[in-house]
């Protein structure tokens, strides 16, 4: 089939940050030239995207599908009706919250002058409550799931709370794969904190390329 419909209320739902809700939209349809995914709020006054800045480069374009959104780019309130779309720039601090019940928005973006790498952060996301608590086996309950992804980052982030966990192994076995998935995770592992319990392995030295 050449084509592909979906409804964003039929996407899984995955709780993210700030009490968001993120539907993975590119995950879904299999998108692979740009990052795309809906966020949706319930309630009037939910927040609605996360706030952050996006890396150096990579812009934004908002649409909102549904309701009406309100987003604060930067100290500045701006507000987005359905039917309206919204770009912003690289380094800008955004969020954006919903003025009406269940507003839904379209978010996507991708770096200027590079080519889009598929990380796969989406998968991870509904494991990032349980990083963030601390809770690995939580995620390590569900390994097998982030084992079976195609995806670099769902692996290298179960590397981390392998590391933290104290399972070296495990860990050094799991970034490996990510790394032969997506090289710029080597440069990343480097400064990592997260991986500081490897360090002194030499396996992990010789895969980040460090002199042992």
């Amino acid at each position: 089939m050449s084509y592909q419909v979906a409804v964003v209320d039929d996407l899984q739902d995955i709780p993210y940050r700030q009490d968001t809700h993120m539907r993975p939209v590119r995950h879904h349809l299999g998108i692979t030239a740009f990052g795309t995914n809906a966020w949706t709020a319930e309630h009037e006054g939910d927040r609605l995207v996360p706030e952050h800045q996006e890396d150096d480069g990579n812009e934004e374009l908002y649409v909102v599908l549904r309701g009406r959104a309100r987003f604060e780019i930067d100290g500045d309130s701006v507000n987005v009706p359905a039917g309206t779309l919204l770009f912003v720039e690289p380094g800008s601090n955004r969020t954006a919250f919903a003025e009406e019940p269940a507003t839904s928005v379209l978010a996507m973006g991708s770096t200027v002058g590079q080519p889009y790498e598929v990380g796969g952060w989406e998968v991870w996301a509904e494991f990032q409550p349980a990083f963030e608590a601390g809770d690995y086996d939580a995620v390590f309950a569900l390994a097998h799931e982030l084992e079976a992804t195609k995806y670099a980052t769902p692996l290298y982030n179960l590397a981390c709370c392998e590391a933290l966990a104290g399972h070296t192994d495990d860990a050094i076995s799991h970034l490996k794969v990510a790394f032969q998935r997506r090289e710029s995770l080597r440069d990343l592992a480097k400064e990592d904190t997260d991986l500081d319990p490897l360090r002194d392995q030499l396996a992990f030295r010789e895969l980040v390329g460090e002199q042992p």
